[in-house]
């Protein structure tokens, strides 16, 4: 990795004095707004995946991949799009991803009508495939981002940059579950997508306007081969972990799947020991900390994406809310995350982030434990609890993983240790709604039975299997007697518990991690990204 040069290192004059062609906090804000339709998507489309499975009659199988898909493209893509920021510049990359990102958005709005036009396409089937697409883009934009805004800011200011940036993040999160709650309710949810476009365009004009372009003198090659193996084989897990409930654990089709994730990841991890500029060097793993860090970032992810993909179906399913309702029922943990953040980061500051990570996560689990305990009728102070002890949980095991993996890694590796934890944010969230959605189908399917009580009998087993595909979204087929949709609904709940139990393991045992991590260097000016 001698090749490897900091992002931060000016390639021009022009560079050093900012990088930019203008004020760099209007710099700021165009990065910003190219990221907010990043963080407005991740919240949004909880909101609107009830209405999206009504409208496209879309399994749950189907919806998992609308949300597992996206975030498998950004976290498989994140390093990668890291490096072609060096090789060809950031702001181009940049602007190629607010682009595209927008332009996604907008076909994802129009699956209906292009599934009509492209022969054996279905519409949920296009609107997967361009979520994948939009993640790829959205994995273009938010290394690109960060980067320029380093070369934007001198040193002693980037603190202020970096916070104001949380403030955005935080905000647009916050919004998101308003924002996509109105636009499901009074417009259509398809209309969700399209307010990325005049974001977009505003993003874009902004960017070719005030960004100036800068890169990193570098003889770095994309590892091509590695991309595929990564790809390959995330792809093989999460479709056995998708579809396994359905074929059968022992069925060969599972096994068959299963294999080829198991010779994918040994091929990578072969191809990157050998390999003279890998996609994620194995020496990195050779720090404990980076690796428990990795670890932590990934469990914590698969806890937090993975149980709050029910909610959405519980709140308007079960619950009877309407998708604005449902919106601000859940905004006290999004609103939440503003104040807990800055002030996760003064707790790690003063005590250190093993007992802050670790308490975070106790918290967490307390947070998950009282989700496990939610009633039908569940009121607004029930779910705000422990939404809003979610946010303070989750805070300070982002802040303090991400320190822990950055300050480990070898200067000239903080680039990749970078992507590498965002990656591990994606995957494990992808993960999570996998496997959890799994664990909820099968409970759903041994309960059942059970809760439709006598009426079991004389429900034909075709119409037994559609009820349980029902229950997986809180509702029950229209005209059905009132016992069948109250099992339903006690079905569903059973299902939730059961997700949001795991969650709580997750988070304890996760919670004896952080004590085997040590505190990351202090580096003033570390790279963004290597190439």
């Amino acid at each position: 990795m001698a090749h490897a040069e900091a992002v931060g290192t000016p390639s021009s004059p022009d560079a050093a004095k900012g990088g930019t062609s203008g004020n760099p906090w209007l710099v700021l804000l165009a990065v910003c707004l190219g990221v907010i339709m990043v963080m407005l998507d991740g919240t949004v489309v909880g909101i609107a995946n009830p209405v999206i499975q009504a409208d496209l009659k879309a399994s749950l199988s189907d919806l998992q991949w609308v949300t597992s898909g996206y975030l498998l493209a950004l976290a498989v893509f994140l390093i990668t799009a890291g490096k072609l920021g060096d090789l060809f510049g950031h702001k181009r990359v940049f602007l190629i991803g607010v682009a595209g990102f927008a332009v996604s958005s907008v076909g994802i709005g129009l699956s209906a009508e292009l599934a009509e036009v492209i022969p054996g396409v279905t519409p949920i089937g296009m609107l997967i495939g361009l979520r994948v697409l939009q993640g790829l883009f959205g994995a273009l934009l938010q290394p690109a981002a960060l980067a320029l805004l380093r070369s934007a800011f001198p040193g002693e200011k980037l603190h202020q940059a970096m916070g104001a940036w949380g403030a955005i993040i935080g905000l647009s999160s916050a919004a998101g579950p308003i924002v996509g709650g109105v636009l499901v309710e009074k417009v259509s949810w398809e209309s969700v997508f399209f307010i990325n476009a005049p974001v977009g365009v505003i993003a874009l004009v902004m960017g070719v306007l005030l960004i100036k372009e800068n890169r990193t003198p570098s003889m770095a090659r994309i590892d091509w081969l590695g991309v595929v193996l990564l790809s390959g084989a995330m792809f093989s897990l999460v479709w056995t972990i998708i579809k396994a409930p359905e074929w059968g654990w022992t069925d060969s089709t599972t096994l068959t799947f299963m294999g080829a994730f198991l010779v994918l990841i040994l091929a990578f991890v072969l191809w990157q020991a050998a390999a003279k500029q890998p996609l994620v060097p194995l020496s990195l793993f050779r720090n404990a900390s980076i690796s428990i860090g990795t670890l932590l970032m990934m469990m914590v992810a698969f806890a937090m994406f993975g149980a709050m993909f029910f909610l959405g179906f519980f709140f308007q399913g079960v619950h009877g809310l309407s998708p604005l309702e449902a919106g601000l029922y859940m905004l006290p943990m999004s609103a939440g995350m503003i104040v807990a953040s800055p002030l996760s980061g003064m707790a790690i500051g003063r005590i250190g982030p093993k007992l802050s990570m670790a308490g975070g996560l106790l918290i967490t689990a307390l947070a998950m434990f009282l989700m496990s305990q939610l009633s039908i009728d569940a009121s607004f102070v029930e779910t705000a609890i422990p939404f809003v002890l979610l946010a303070f949980g989750m805070s300070p095991v982002f802040v303090g993983a991400t320190e822990i993996i950055v300050g480990n890694a070898p200067v000239n590796l903080s680039g990749v240790a970078g992507g590498l934890q965002q990656s591990a944010m994606q995957v494990g969230g992808a993960l999570g709604t996998a496997i959890l959605g799994a664990v909820m189908a099968s409970e759903i399917s041994d309960t059942l039975p059970g809760n439709l009580g006598p009426a079991a009998q004389g429900i034909p087993p075709e119409q037994l299997t559609l009820l349980e595909k029902a229950a997986a979204f809180g509702t029950a087929p229209p005209g059905v007697p009132q016992q069948i949709t109250d099992a339903v609904h006690s079905s569903f709940m059973s299902g939730m518990h059961v997700a949001f139990l795991v969650s709580t393991s997750i988070a304890v045992l996760t919670a004896l991690l952080t004590f085997f991590v040590k505190v990351g260097r202090k580096t003033e000016g570390v790279p963004v990204h290597v190439g």
